[in-house]
């Protein structure tokens, strides 16, 4: 593997990754929720920050960006569709762009539904994707700036990764994401038995992240919209998948 990953919380509910390509010295950090935690994770890791991954604008992902920039003089990559609201913004990218990391390289996603111009980077040599918030563990972002026909399309670009994809995305939310995901797919035995592995994990603080897209399409109630077993737990048995997506994403934002 090129790559070297580096985990950490930032924030409340937050991580972050430094990524480091030992051949060529680089490093990036993937989204910049709190200065202070990446500054600290790159003086325990001895890697100097040479460049930002933001995946959108939330000051969340992108609010140390500036700050980052001024200490370290990295290159602060972001979405094209929300270049004006990315700080420093030195390299804007989209949809088929590659971004090259050394001797690795991260293919560019428009995923857009959480924020309208939304992105996610996948090195598809490591196998490993960095959602933001599009999707998450058990979950999906909140539909703040697109519709429920965006957000199904972007997820359905991430479902088509390989499933063995490692899935980094950018909060702990899975324990409460599993309460919801049981109470619509609690026939499914899979989703019960990751929900009792998660509360173990979490109760001994054990990050659940970074989970797969393999494990995500068996789990996660976001990704299975097209299921005709899911639907009829919904009572929306062949009904059009964005409807059902948009149902399950209204049920959340209750729950």
């Amino acid at each position: 593997m090129a790559l070297q990953i580096h985990q950490f919380p930032c924030l409340q509910d937050n991580y972050s990754w430094l990524v480091h390509e030992p051949e060529a010295q680089l490093t990036a950090v993937i989204d910049t929720p709190e200065v202070a935690p990446i500054l600290r994770a790159l003086e325990e890791t001895g890697w100097r920050l040479t460049h930002i991954l933001n995946t959108h604008w939330h000051p969340d992902h992108a609010g140390g960006n500036e700050e980052l920039k001024a200490r370290t003089g990295c290159e602060v990559i972001g979405p094209r569709g929300e270049a004006k609201r990315i700080p420093a913004l030195d390299r804007a990218v989209g949809e088929g762009d590659e971004v090259k990391f050394g001797a690795a390289a991260a293919k560019v996603f428009d995923v857009p539904g959480h924020t309208a111009g939304h992105i996610a980077y996948w090195f598809a040599g490591e196998k490993v994707a960095f959602v933001g918030d599009t999707l998450f563990a058990l979950g999906c972002g909140r539909l703040f700036e697109g519709t429920a026909q965006q957000m199904w399309t972007s997820l359905k670009k991430l479902m088509a990764l390989p499933p063995e994809t490692k899935v980094y995305c950018a909060h702990e939310y899975t324990q409460s994401n599993a309460r919801f995901a049981l109470s619509v797919d609690g026939g499914n035995p899979d989703l019960v038995a990751r929900a009792k592995e998660i509360d173990a994990m979490r109760a001994k603080g054990v990050p659940t992240v970074p989970s797969s897209i393999g494990l995500e399409l068996k789990t996660n109630p976001f990704l299975r919209a097209a299921d005709l077993q899911f639907q009829r737990g919904l009572g929306m048995e062949g009904a059009d998948p964005v409807e059902v997506f948009a149902e399950t994403r209204r049920r959340k934002d209750k729950f």
